[in-house]
C-alpha cells in the first residue's frame, strides 16, 4: 500500500522563515524542514495500480503557475482543542481552483471526493493533550507573511508514518504551465 497525497513545496527562505517561528507551545510537536508543504489533496493508502493512475491523472491537470505568500497563523480544533498549528496560504482563489482541478481528476479515476472544505494552509505543529497553550503563539505571529514566491510545479508525496511522525518522499513532479 502507499500513502499519498499531492501537495506543493515552498521554497527554502519561506521554509526559513516558518522554522524560525516555530516555537512558544510546550509539548508541540513541531514540523521540520522535510515536511512543510501545503497540501492540495490528501488521498490516503492506495495498492499500486491505483497510484500509477493516479500518476496518470495528476498529469492531465493544467493549471498556472502560482505566485502565493505567507499571511498569518491559525489552528485547527477538534472536540474544542487545539490540534494543529498553521500558517495560511495567500490568495486562497488561485490555488482553491488547482485543488478543484486536482480533485476532479482524481474523481475521473474512480477515487471519492474530497470531503471536507479546502483552507490552503501549511501545518506547523501538531498539538497534542499534554502541550501548552496555544494562544501565546497565536498573537505573536499573527502578522507573520513572506515575501510572494512562485511556484511552479505541484507533487506527489508517498507518506510513511514513524515513531517520530511522518516522512515524506516526493514520487513524481508536474508542472504548472499554463491555464
Amino acid at each position: 500500500m502507499h500513502r499519498l497525497f499531492v501537495g506543493l513545496r515552498p521554497p527554502l527562505a519561506v521554509r526559513e522563515r516558518l522554522l524560525a517561528a516555530m516555537d512558544g507551545v510546550v509539548g508541540a510537536r513541531w514540523q521540520d524542514d522535510d515536511q512543510l508543504h501545503v497540501t492540495l489533496r490528501f488521498i490516503g493508502e492506495v495498492e499500486r495500480p491505483v497510484a500509477e493512475d493516479i500518476a496518470v491523472a495528476l498529469g492531465s491537470v493544467h493549471a498556472a503557475p502560482l505566485t502565493l505568500s505567507i499571511d498569518g497563523v491559525g489552528r485547527f480544533e477538534r472536540r474544542g482543542r487545539s490540534n494543529s498549528l498553521w500558517a495560511g496560504v495567500r490568495p486562497a482563489e488561485p490555488i482553491t481552483r488547482l485543488h478543484r482541478k486536482i480533485d476532479q481528476a482524481l474523481v475521473r479515476i474512480g477515487l471519492p471526493p474530497e470531503g471536507r472544505a479546502y483552507l490552503p494552509h501549511i501545518t506547523l505543529a501538531r498539538i497534542g493533550g499534554g502541550a501548552g497553550p496555544v494562544e501565546g503563539f497565536l498573537a505573536e505571529h499573527a502578522a507573520l507573511t513572506s515575501a510572494p514566491f512562485t511556484l511552479d510545479h505541484v507533487l506527489l508525496f508517498e507518506s510513511t508514518l514513524g515513531s517520530d511522525g511522518p516522512t515524506y518522499e516526493t514520487i513524481a513532479r508536474y508542472p504548472l504551465s499554463g491555464a
